[in-house]
């Protein structure tokens, strides 16, 4: 794994100290601020890979500071601290961008297994872009119809427009172009382009999918991935001649 600098946005300070820790053992710089005001201070002055953001912090909102940081930093993932009651937030948190969440209380494994994940998919990215993939899956575009896919700069076009997809939502919509007409349930999109096993976590593949449908439906109105009811979904090639 990369020696990635990860914050920790929590007002709490023993949850900030204990999220510090079990990060920690994973061979981490964490840094732990407690406001937005203070987060948005620290990612001015030095890149981070990841950022913990508690959505109920004071004055500004996790969910603000979220939509502040996916606006002007791109490339930094971003996973929502959340209590189990607040399914809206949640999906609202995911809608503005956030590359995934965890409730309260959660286990140390589960953060460390998250987390992990969300730097993997930055690293790939990262080695993209900077044309050290060297793996033997190194295709260098991948094209259906309309929709061409660039893995050397990271980019989309659909019907010849550039789309601005966030990382996650890249590697959503490569596993898909990858596997045309193949349907898949949440749960094995969350294994296979997450990279873990939970049954609770559902709502991230719902506000995933529904973000990058807004993005492609932008420039091209048919529906590109299409919902199996009962099944799950699927990108349908044939709209997209």
């Amino acid at each position: 794994m990369r020696h990635e600098k990860i914050l920790v946005v929590e007002d709490d300070r023993e949850i900030g100290q204990l999220i510090t820790t079990q990060l920690a053992a994973l061979n981490l710089h964490v840094d732990h601020v407690v406001s937005a005001e203070l987060a948005l201070k620290k990612i001015a002055k030095q890149p981070y890979g990841l950022i913990l953001l508690d959505i109920n912090l004071p004055q500004m909102d996790g969910l603000s500071l979220c939509r502040k940081i996916k606006e002007h930093y791109p490339t930094i993932s971003v996973i929502l601290l959340t209590a189990l009651s607040s399914d809206m937030d949640r999906v609202i948190g995911l809608e503005m961008g956030a590359d995934d969440y965890i409730c309260k209380p959660f286990f140390a494994r589960e953060l460390q297994a998250r987390v992990k994940t969300q730097l993997r998919h930055r690293s790939q990215l990262l080695a993209i872009q900077n044309n050290e993939n060297d793996s033997p899956c190194n295709e260098q575009t991948l094209n259906i119809g309309s929709l061409n896919i660039e893995f050397s700069s990271h980019q989309v076009y659909l019907d010849e427009q550039a789309l601005n997809l966030a990382a996650t939502e890249f590697d959503l919509l490569v596993y898909f172009a990858r596997h045309p007409n193949h349907v898949f349930s949440r749960q094995q999109l969350l294994d296979k382009v997450w990279g873990y096993q939970h049954s609770g976590y559902e709502h991230t593949v719902n506000s995933l999918i529904n973000r990058l449908r807004a993005k492609l439906e932008l420039h091209h109105q048919a529906p590109i991935i299409e919902t199996v009811w009962g099944v799950g979904y699927k990108l349908n090639p044939s709209q997209l001649t």
